[in-house]
């Protein structure tokens, strides 16, 4: 089966660099090059390539937004990212936003042809050292936000959804207002807000309150 690809970098000698290697293998055809963001989306709702190779600085979006909104237009598409850089953070930001590989630039040319026939099958690409350093903060990034609140942290978040004040609250749980002012702290902490108010729409967002329910 011939494997339809896309390459989206805004510098035009290295995307036509990979285009060329690519357009060398005999399952593999490049179906267009496209030099921003927005005429890479283009070219992915209008072709639909199986693959996606982009670049993770573009002039107009970076690719992490771009990555995003194509597997919004065309959810079956696989995506790999391809970035000067092979921070943790570029590459995390890469993994969550759906990319299913990530290559530094210095590696591309030796290791895009394996890494897109990987994409193809279903499967995720990752340079060996690059998963190793990975693999910690994917272990925090995973984790699903509220995880890590107790079962009291839990009760309190759900009665400070309700708009109940820290003295209100104790009455509720027959605790003190000092032990409920720590519990909402550490809801606060554990949320990433900066106010109940803030903590309660974070709730609502991920879920938790109909977990309470």
């Amino acid at each position: 089966m011939t494997i339809r690809v896309a390459v989206v970098d805004d510098h035009d000698m290295f995307a036509q660099s990979v285009a060329r290697v690519l357009r060398d293998e005999e399952d593999i055809e490049v179906v267009g090059v496209a030099e921003s963001a927005a005429a890479g989306l283009r070219l992915v709702e209008e072709l639909a390539p199986d693959v996606v190779v982009i670049d993770f600085r573009l002039p107009d979006a970076d690719g992490i937004v771009t990555t995003k909104h194509i597997l919004a237009a065309r959810p079956g598409t696989r995506v790999l990212m391809l970035s000067g850089s092979g921070e943790n953070n570029t590459v995390a930001d890469a993994i969550r936003a759906g990319c299913c590989g990530f290559l530094t630039k210095d590696r591309a040319v030796k290791e895009l042809v394996r890494a897109v026939r990987i994409a193809q099958a279903g499967q995720a690409y990752l340079a060996p050292e690059t998963l190793v350093s990975l693999l910690p903060r994917l272990d925090r990034a995973y984790r699903r936000l509220g995880d890590d609140l107790t079962t009291r942290e839990r009760e309190v978040l759900h009665l400070v959804a309700t708009g109940l004040t820290n003295h209100d609250i104790a009455a509720e749980l027959g605790l003190s207002t000092n032990t409920v002012r720590n519990h909402v702290q550490n809801v606060l902490t554990k949320l990433g807000a900066h106010s109940k108010l803030q903590a309660a729409a974070v709730a609502r967002a991920e879920g938790l309150l109909d977990q309470h329910d």
